[in-house]
């Protein structure tokens, strides 16, 4: 009987530990969607475009990054607001990623992570041509 107690006690916590889990992955998670979804958009959200050059400012006594990026299917643009350290190759980048939620009071999507996309220096000045012309 006891062993059978310590059976059921062990599957009782690894599903607790796997829903645990599952629920932490779950809210880590943030989908790639279009400007246009992005401003419809409650929750997290994930967009990808390119930066507009001579967009961006810096603000080092707040630590605010203001840039602009396009998005390359429709054109459309959507102005971004970063709190936290400049990127040191942010002005080469070829596209950027942005993690965050939607600001409506400011129109801007206010992201908590960045992620830079630079190219590499093995290939030449036609990759930012093709990739967002």
């Amino acid at each position: 009987m006891n062993r059978r107690r310590t059976y059921v006690l062990g599957a009782a916590l690894l599903v607790a530990f796997a829903g645990f889990a599952f629920a932490s992955f779950r809210t880590a998670l943030n989908q790639y969607v279009s400007f246009d979804q992005a401003v419809k958009a409650g929750g997290g959200v994930q967009v990808a475009g390119a930066l507009e050059k001579g967009t961006s400012t810096y603000d080092e006594t707040e630590g605010a990054l203001h840039f602009t990026l396009k998005e390359p299917d429709t054109g459309r643009t959507l102005r971004i607001r970063y709190h936290g350290v400049k990127p040191g190759n942010f002005e080469d980048a070829v596209s950027v990623v942005a993690i965050g939620r939607y600001d409506a009071a400011h129109q801007e999507l206010a992201a908590e992570k960045l992620l830079v996309k630079c190219p590499s220096k093995y290939q030449g000045s036609e990759v930012e041509e093709k990739v967002y012309s």
